[in-house]
């Protein structure tokens, strides 16, 4: 079991994190993101109690040691069986155990969990109280302001103030309503208004909580403007597509020295990473498809998404794999 971190320095962490996505936030691309900044809080896709109690285990949960502070989302909604898989979970040394009560999508729906808890409360309270005695890991929440019809100034302090009675201290909100019916996830990122004022609102209301802001965010200078008034910034299709211009200076928000002061230094520093990848049979792609965007904005750019999208996937070796990694290289090296 990898060691944890204490909830202080996670709470310090959580000043900024890089939101769970599905088919996004994997394990390679939560290296690169770690390799670019040293004090974000990265989170894992979600993964269903029901995979982690029947599926296949090291696939779904290992990580590497360095991918620290760390957390697993959760997606679930019946109480024992989400204490069942944060038992199993908290033996690999997450530092944080998140319910996810905020992803729209109609898998998630179906299944009874994720945005639709909204409108169920009382069941989240019952699962994260489940879910905190089964572990010493923290367990916090992932949320939106409000589903379909709901009133959102008067849901999401209800919901809030729940969460604190059952014992979360922490909680991530997506400044967005959800529509369940009739929105698919993508347009359920782009069509719900922002109601930042309202989020920020919470915090006034709940100053004994830890609460990240969730939705839209797009810069570094946006993040600041949040910190002014919320504990946290969570970054989610910005930090992926443009992961060096949300992440290659964050750690100056704690106030620390950035690891590089160049993208292409941490694409360099990263070649070794996926050189150690290939040669375990991995493939580049699995890694390049995260990092079409470290050098978004700058010369070079477009060839090195080509270079990486077009000749990973054609690479048959480790030799090839690293010939295609390192022409992409000279593309950017100006």
């Amino acid at each position: 079991m990898a060691d944890t971190v204490n909830f202080p320095t996670l709470n310090d962490s959580a000043r900024l994190s890089v939101a769970p996505m599905m088919d996004w936030t994997d394990r390679n691309c939560r290296v690169v993101h770690r390799t670019l900044s040293r004090r974000a809080l990265l989170y894992t896709e979600m993964v269903t109690a029901q995979a982690v109690i029947h599926g296949d285990r090291g696939r779904l949960l290992d990580y590497s040691a360095a991918e620290h502070p760390l957390a697993l989302q959760l997606g679930g909604s019946e109480p024992m069986l989400l204490a069942e898989a944060t038992r199993i979970a908290s033996d690999w040394g997450y530092d944080e155990i998140n319910l996810n009560v905020g992803c729209p999508s109609d898998r998630v729906q179906s299944g009874c969990f994720g945005a639709v808890l909204m409108t169920m409360p009382q069941l989240v309270a019952d699962c994260v109280q489940a879910m905190m005695r089964a572990t010493t890991t923290e367990i916090t929440v992932k949320c939106r302001i409000g589903v379909d019809d709901q009133i959102p100034e008067d849901v999401l302090p209800a919901f809030v103030a729940l969460m604190r009675d059952s014992g979360v201290r922490r909680i991530a909100i997506h400044a967005r309503k959800a529509w369940l019916k009739g929105l698919s996830p993508r347009e359920n990122r782009e069509i719900p208004p922002l109601d930042y004022p309202l989020v920020h609102r919470m915090k006034a209301e709940f100053p004994d909580l830890h609460l990240s802001i969730n939705g839209g965010i797009a810069s570094l200078d946006e993040v600041r403007g949040h910190l002014q008034v919320m504990d946290g910034a969570m970054v989610g299709r910005a930090a992926y597509h443009q992961p060096w211009d949300i992440l290659g200076t964050a750690d100056a928000l704690w106030e620390e020295e950035p690891a590089f002061t160049d993208p292409l230094d941490a694409a360099l520093a990263l070649r070794p990473v996926i050189d150690r990848h290939l040669a375990e049979g991995g493939r580049l792609h699995q890694f390049g498809r995260h990092m079409l965007g470290l050098f978004h904005g700058r010369p070079g750019a477009r060839s090195w998404r080509r270079l990486l999208s077009e000749g990973a996937s054609r690479a048959t070796d480790r030799t090839e794999a690293l010939a295609v990694y390192d022409a992409a290289l000279a593309e950017v090296r100006g």
